[in-house]
């Protein structure tokens, strides 16, 4: 179990993320016309997986901006932002920013939360996602891992985009 804050008050979630080095675990996600996004689709890709409550909150909305901008230019790389909300309203989002270079995927119906330990189990957040950041190799290894320990901040885009 791993304990972030939300403005200042501490809340658990379910576990740990998966540590540098470990194999990233399976996925099932959904993306926004209700098709499953798995990590074995993206194998051989570069995965970012940008991880968070909901876009409808400024800072998560932020993230997937900012890793929209920097998603364009990196080369055999896939960012996938991760919520537990709609697929409906994570399309709606980025159609409504003009966002193209992300995937959006909901984990409204995974178990995807648990699996990456990141599943809220206490407080106002609770089965909702926190925010974190994993990235991936090709082979499906884990090279980065960050929870950001207050969940109104963002999170280290420079130290996610340092390992590829």
């Amino acid at each position: 179990m791993a304990t972030v804050t939300l403005q200042g008050n501490a809340f658990d979630t379910q576990g740990e993320l998966p540590k540098a080095g470990s194999q990233a675990p399976a996925f099932n996600l959904v993306l926004g016309d209700l098709s499953d996004l798995t990590l074995a689709d993206l194998a051989g890709k570069r995965v970012i997986l940008n991880i968070f409550p909901s876009v409808d909150t400024a800072t998560c909305a932020t993230s997937v901006r900012k890793f929209n901008e920097k998603a364009a230019a990196l080369d055999n790389t896939v960012v996938v932002c991760v919520s537990a909300d709609l697929p409906f309203a994570l399309s709606r989002f980025c159609g409504a920013e003009g966002i193209e270079n992300v995937k959006v995927a909901s984990s409204f119906r995974s178990s995807f939360g648990l699996d990456y330990g990141v599943e809220f189990v206490s407080g106002p957040l609770a089965k909702l996602l926190s925010r974190s950041v994993v990235v991936v190799d090709e082979a499906g290894k884990v090279l980065h891992s960050e929870q950001v320990a207050e969940t109104v901040d963002e999170p280290n885009y420079d130290a996610a985009l340092a390992v590829l």
